[in-house]
């Protein structure tokens, strides 16, 4: 990959590393922020991929360590100081309830240990494959799909519990 080639890049890869880094955190300012970041560092780094794993997973691997990289420099944020979204498209019933149903779904899959959260987040969110996930941590195809299903099962398990 070089320089010309990367503008499809940023074009085709933007959204999955973004929806990714709004999964890890529900921010999305912050996962904005980070989805920059992640295109700027792939950009210096052009040179060192070697094209082991995919472009999106080489990705998706940066965008996991500036997020961890920030969340370990960030300190503890009360609930009053999380900003209100806004959403102009719809009514103040509409933002309330997705708002809402958006943050229980960020409780519920924060809630999973690892590593069914970060599974979960790459497959549903950032839409990897199962052998993209597994090069990413060092396992197989097989045994990313068993960790996505186990924690399929657990959010649901969750769901049916409430």
């Amino acid at each position: 990959m070089d320089e010309k080639n990367f503008e499809e890049v940023y074009r085709r890869y933007f959204d999955p590393v973004y929806r990714y880094l709004l999964s890890l955190d529900p921010d999305a300012q912050l996962a904005e922020e980070l989805t920059q970041e992640t295109f700027f560092r792939a950009l210096e780094g052009i040179g060192r991929f070697r094209g082991d794993s995919s472009v999106k997973t080489w990705l998706c691997s940066i965008a996991k360590n500036l997020y961890l990289s920030e969340r370990r420099r960030r300190k503890p944020v009360s609930l009053e100081e999380v900003p209100e979204r806004s959403d102009e498209a719809s009514g103040p019933e509409e933002q309330a309830i997705g708002h809402a149903e958006s943050l229980r779904l960020h409780q519920k899959l924060h809630a999973l240990p690892e590593p069914y959260r970060e599974v979960f987040s790459l497959r549903a969110f950032a839409q990897l494959s199962f052998r993209e996930i597994g090069s990413l941590f060092g396992k197989s195809e097989n045994w990313a799909c068993v960790v996505y299903h186990r924690a399929r099962a657990r959010l649901k398990d969750e769901e049916d519990a409430l």
